[in-house]
């Protein structure tokens, strides 16, 4: 795990500010950009082994548009949480989850660092990391990934691309894109690639995500 220095500690307070004070603007215009159903498509077309005895995490949720997707595409784990620096962001959260019974029984909220996950060893069967690698170093935040995730489990990973539209989310959210190869090349110490999928180029995520589907070592 990497040190908590003081670099590390006035990132963490810069990022968390930025979103306790942009949650319902950037949830807004996430919901206005259709993310949430091209995510939904992307996880219905996947095989993925989860059932009424699974956990889940979304890590770096932020106002829970991912988290929503997973919803929307029909999948019924045992538990899912929901984890973000951001209270506020933690808080549209819960209020959007609230609006679906089901959802909010089984989705518990938390206040976290995905630097350092608070839950122990091989505790998931499925991960999701949609725009939050940005904000950490890229082996840091793979690796705490994978120390909670199950041997065998997946990981689908939503990166920001370098793009245009890219570019300005880096300037507009404050955060560092990662070269793709460089995510290939720290994925793969964790991880095996199973799968890069580029959404279609008429829906909206497509002009800044890509997703990478992992599975740990």
């Amino acid at each position: 795990m990497p040190k908590k220095g003081t670099h590390t500690q006035t990132g963490k307070a810069k990022t968390q500010g930025l979103y306790d004070r942009i949650a319902d603007v950037h949830n807004l215009a996430l919901r206005l950009n259709g993310y949430r159903n091209s995510v939904a498509k992307y996880l219905r077309s996947l095989d993925l082994k989860i059932d009424s005895d699974s956990l889940v995490l979304d890590a770096g949720c932020g106002t829970g548009i991912v988290s929503l997707a997973f919803q929307d595409a029909a999948f019924d784990p045992k538990r899912a949480i929901a984890l973000d620096l951001s209270f506020k962001s933690l808080k549209v959260a819960r209020e959007q989850f609230l609006k679906r019974r089901k959802h909010a029984k089984i989705t518990d909220i938390v206040q976290g660092n995905i630097l350092s996950l608070p839950f122990v060893d091989q505790s998931f069967d499925l991960i999701l990391m949609c725009g939050v690698l940005e904000y950490t170093p890229l082996d840091a935040g793979l690796r705490e990934a994978a120390r909670v995730l199950k041997k065998g489990a997946p990981l689908v990973l939503l990166p920001v691309k370098p793009s245009i539209v890219g570019s300005v989310l880096e300037l507009l959210y404050k955060f560092k894109i990662h070269p793709l190869d460089n995510v290939r090349v720290a994925a793969t110490r964790y991880f095996n690639i199973v799968g890069n999928h580029e959404f279609p180029i008429t829906e909206p995520i497509a002009w800044s995500k890509t997703i990478f589907l992992l599975e740990k070592k």
